[in-house]
């Protein structure tokens, strides 16, 4: 395999890891979407009293309040998941542009 064909396959391998990373990062953005969604979800259905958590204190909050935080979350949460699945289809993109690279540089060395 000569050095272009190699550089370009390293090339790869660091936007598959890099491609790995983000999917990992957009999972975990999406696992606290779907726990705010519940929580905005349980604060709609209670008619209990809310509270809000915060580091060891527990202290009792309006729904309204709560339900502003939960919802700013919620947006904040939604932009960075839309973020990660930019940079998801940017990279993907990178990573077929040089396979194609790769594949039509190995066919004329045959």
């Amino acid at each position: 395999m000569d050095k272009q064909i190699q550089q370009k396959v390293e090339q790869l391998q660091i936007i598959e890891q890099n491609l790995q990373h983000i999917l990992l990062q957009k999972q975990n953005m999406q696992v606290r979407l779907s726990e705010v969604d519940s929580a905005i979800n349980a604060l709609n259905n209670s008619k209990k009293q809310s509270f809000n958590i915060i580091g060891d204190v527990m202290i009792e909050s309006s729904s309204e309040d709560l339900l502003k935080d939960l919802n700013s979350k919620k947006e904040v949460l939604e932009v960075k998941v839309k973020s990660y699945d930019k940079q998801e289809e940017k990279l993907k993109t990178s990573a077929k542009s040089i396979q194609e690279e790769v594949i039509k540089t190995m066919k004329k060395n045959e």
